[in-house]
């Protein structure tokens, strides 16, 4: 089985439709950058350190999640991210930050290496965000309300899990500023 069909070495990429739309396209940037997230969760949950490996299930949750709303970006009319989803990780967001200090001030992203790597994550996320809007600006119908708030509510998520991550690790947060 080939996996390459040739039709993309021009630039364009082949929608679910049949369309062809330049591989610069809002909506091209939007399912790229979610991808480049669920992606680099995959490598977060391949390198998860003893302590952390229970955070395996909520992550590859996530990736799904991801997947879904990469179908939301992709096909007209798709609906697959929900308020509760939204709701789902405002839930755990709440739950995680109980179990950690409290932060004080902005931190340096790092920690132990999960910790390190989930900063990453949530970086990714917000430029995934940043996609997701610009193709919401161009194409209001493309992106669901429910979808941006989603995306919006993941960084927020990986920011916890990374606190999480370095607090089973056994890792203290870096201040931002030198003291």
């Amino acid at each position: 089985m080939k996996i390459y069909t040739k039709k993309g070495d021009g630039g364009q990429s082949r929608q679910m439709d049949g369309h062809f739309i330049s591989k610069t396209d809002p909506q091209i940037l939007a399912v790229g950058a979610l991808d480049e997230t669920q992606s680099w969760l995959g490598l977060v949950i391949a390198d998860l350190s003893e302590q952390t490996v229970g955070m395996r299930d909520d992550l590859q949750h996530i990736q799904r999640l991801l997947y879904r709303f990469q179908a939301d970006v992709s096909i007209d009319g798709s609906a697959n991210i929900h308020d509760d989803d939204v709701i789902q990780l405002e839930t755990s967001i709440d739950r995680i930050m109980a179990q950690v200090d409290r932060i004080r001030a902005f931190i340096l992203p790092g920690g132990g290496h999960t910790g390190a790597q989930l900063q990453v994550a949530r970086v990714l996320a917000r430029r995934a965000e940043r996609a997701c809007v610009a193709l919401h600006e161009a194409r209001p119908e493309w992106v669901r309300p429910e979808g941006l708030r989603f995306i919006n509510r993941l960084s927020d998520y990986l920011f916890a899990m990374a606190l999480l991550a370095n607090h089973l690790d056994g890792v203290a947060e870096t201040p931002a500023k030198e003291s």
